[in-house]
């Protein structure tokens, strides 16, 4: 069974051959630190959690590289284009460096929280300043770029003349037509260093109260925002890559320009695999600052928010957002979430029963037409996993399962319905799939440490019955505790121990 991925750049399903066997290379645009992590912020990076998983389910080795712009994302308004982390650095009185650290360590938390795994790199833009006017000299010395008043742009007009010809033009990815698209750029203040509106900053001079600075060869100034992508994939993963990631929202024209620059170093597009997810919206609007709907994600945790009814765990905002396919777009609403919460505690629930089934029937299935659903129902997991990865449609078979484990528990099926062996797949591919390719844990996580402090109020209520001689009381904890598996130890220091059977 092969894994077929949506690719942007063909706009079709194609079978994922990676150019090194057994071994992925994945790029995925990281976040811009210079806020708190959103919403938005959550899809993309658990999507593509879910893709790196799956990718090592199947036995690959992945590159998971995904990078922190700390420098360089400004809106292309003009020669003094102002760098979004300098600009909020200033308005929270902290150095540049300081609030890229305070983001940072905000994002990583969240990302943690919604049991993302760590990706192989994590480089940022600050840190690879080097390789990036590395790779502007390359593109001014091909002719594609030139500087003026101290910046450098991209000739996006020469290079889709030029690139055209070898079926490379500027708007491969996002399938524009350059022209259609310099005829609805806006008409922006400040424009005069470029020759055409489409061309981008490739690196922009500094003004004397910008406080990130670099020296280059055109001058003090700081890189735009779509090279540090193309170095630092180039860097870590070489000319051509397997897989490029990200929100549809940098398809363009992030990713376009990402392309364009790579086109002339390398004279190949990056990766041959574009993955996009698509976008959230909250009660059918787009998230916006004007509309008052931009959820962060402290604020997600803890409800403190006027959209939100109450504080929704990680894990269930991880399991809304793999309730949807991810090209598909995700409205939010607390209806949702709250459905989604009932959702996840049901499957938890219903895997926890699983995993404590000890009877199995050695003898052929008592129901074969469930024996034969049962698996019909586990193959296709994989099956719709591999078929761009669909989430949705495996936790959809997830839940038709469900009831067939409860039915078994209650009685309501008999114990020997189905074949050991099909249990034992049962119990094998649904702890897999919700664990390690699914990224889902309880959400009771503290349940051990309340289970401890439980235990631990039983043991002192013991001691207490013990000093009053009220033996009764003393043997019955003891004894109700053993039944429930729970062994206690009087040690000869007078403390007390226990132990699990």
């Amino acid at each position: 069974m092969e894994l077929k991925v949506y690719n942007s750049l063909t706009r079709q399903k194609e079978i994922f051959t990676p150019i090194t066997k057994g071994y992925v290379g994945m790029y995925v645009c990281g976040p811009t630190v210079s806020g708190e992590s959103h919403l938005g912020h959550a899809r993309p990076y658990i999507t593509f959690d879910v893709v790196n998983r799956y990718l090592q389910h199947l036995g690959n080795k992945v590159r998971y590289v995904r990078n922190i712009t700390d420098a360089g994302h400004f809106e292309e308004e003009g020669k003094e284009a102002e760098d979004k982390i300098s600009s909020k650095a200033f308005l929270e009185k902290l150095e540049p460096m300081e609030l890229v650290k305070k983001y940072t360590d905000l994002f990583h938390w969240g990302m943690q929280e919604f049991n993302t795994l760590s990706p192989s790199i994590e480089p940022t833009a600050t840190g690879h300043i080097v390789e990036q006017i590395v790779m502007i000299e390359k593109i001014i010395a091909d002719g594609y770029a030139y500087v003026a008043n101290g910046s450098v742009y991209f000739d996006v007009e020469k290079y889709n003349q030029d690139y055209s010809k070898q079926n490379m033009p500027y708007g491969i990815l996002s399938g524009r037509v350059l022209d259609e698209t310099i005829e609805s750029t806006r008409d922006l203040d400040n424009q005069e260093d470029k020759r055409n509106k489409a061309d981008f900053a490739l690196w922009k001079n500094a003004p004397p109260e910008h406080i990130m600075r670099w020296k280059s060869p055109w001058g003090e100034g700081f890189p735009g925002w779509h090279i540090e992508c193309s170095a630092m994939s180039n860097k870590y993963l070489g000319a051509e890559f397997d897989i490029h990631g990200g929100g549809m929202d940098l398809q363009f024209p992030h990713h376009e320009c990402e392309i364009a620059q790579s086109v002339v170093c390398n004279h190949k597009i990056p990766a041959r695999y574009w993955l996009h997810n698509n976008m959230i919206t909250i009660n059918g609007r787009k998230m916006g600052k004007s509309y008052n709907n931009v959820i962060k994600l402290t604020e997600l945790f803890s409800g403190n928010h006027p959209a939100l009814e109450q504080a929704y765990h990680p894990m269930v905002i991880r399991f809304f957002i793999l309730q949807t396919h991810y090209r598909s777009t995700l409205d939010f609403s607390n209806e949702a979430l709250k459905a989604a919460e009932k959702g996840l505690k049901r499957l938890l629930e219903a895997n926890e029963i699983l995993q404590n089934f000890s009877f199995v029937s050695e003898e052929e299935p008592a129901d074969t037409a469930l024996e034969d659903k049962v698996k019909s129902l586990l193959n296709e997991f994989d099956e719709f996993m591999n078929d761009d990865f669909s989430t949705a449609k495996v936790l959809a078979n997830m839940f038709e399962i469900v009831p067939i484990i409860n039915g078994i528990k209650d009685k309501h099926i008999a114990t020997d319905a189905l074949s050991k062996s099909t249990i034992c797949s049962l119990k094998e591919k649904m702890n897999i799939y919700i664990k390690d390719i699914l990224g889902l844990k309880d959400i009771t996580e503290n349940k051990g440490e309340q289970l401890r402090g439980a235990i631990q109020l039983l043991i002192d209520m013991r001691k207490d019955a013990k000093a009053k001689k009220d033996f009764v009381t003393s043997d019955k904890i003891r004894n109700e505790l053993s039944a429930l598996g729970i062994l206690l130890k009087d040690e000869k220091d007078g403390a007390v121990s226990y132990s699990f059977l």
